[in-house]
């Protein structure tokens, strides 16, 4: 049993919730912005859900939040080798140009939790969540857009995460992005089926 499981309590973060917690800082200045100020409005608009493990003994404190969304893997977007990667593990005939995704559009573990292994629960929670059996709609991958950093990066590569495209150059190129702008994100996904088996 983990932390998250044994000490804290899951609901979808709305604005009676952002009212009452502590301001929340996972030392990321754009999510705690996002957190703090667009998360609830995000929500309304139809956009993303925005979901909340809060401290069972003082629920002031949000110990990590997440916000997802619908999305999908357009594999006629991808260099052949990557789009081949993809469709491989896929029977022939259950084959598409699109796969169903939820994309994790912002993730954060407060500061004072963190490099305790929440992150690590937090993302295990997610991934067996859209596998379980309740779950209401197909879902093959999890997508993100990581901040083009080492700390986020890493994250999502320890969790199993790899990325869409094999180097930034070819990134750019298919997401139309000029050569010599900067990348600012990573797309990296995760195939939910490994862990079906």
């Amino acid at each position: 049993m983990g932390f998250l499981n044994e000490y804290c309590t899951f609901k979808p973060f709305s604005l009676e919730l952002l009212s009452s917690c502590r301001q929340f800082d996972c030392e990321h200045v754009d999510l705690n912005e996002f957190f703090a100020n667009d998360c609830i409005n995000y929500s309304g608009e139809l956009l993303g859900k925005t979901y909340c493990f809060s401290l069972d003994e003082n629920p002031d404190i949000a110990i990590c939040l997440f916000t997802i969304s619908n999305d999908s893997i357009k594999t006629g977007l991808l260099p052949n080798s990557r789009k081949n990667k993809i469709n491989r593990p896929i029977p022939n005939g259950k084959r598409m140009h699109s796969y169903p995704a939820v994309l994790i559009g912002r993730l954060g573990v407060n500061k004072d939790f963190k490099r305790k292994g929440i992150g690590k629960e937090l993302m295990d929670f997610i991934k067996s969540w859209f596998i379980d059996s309740g779950n209401k709609t197909g879902c093959r991958f999890l997508v993100v857009d990581s901040y083009n950093e080492q700390e986020p990066l890493s994250y999502y590569l320890k969790n199993g995460f790899e990325y869409l495209f094999d180097n930034k150059e070819d990134e750019k190129s298919y997401t139309g992005i000029k050569t010599e702008e900067p990348l600012h994100t990573r797309l990296m996904y995760f195939d939910l089926i490994i862990l079906k088996k």
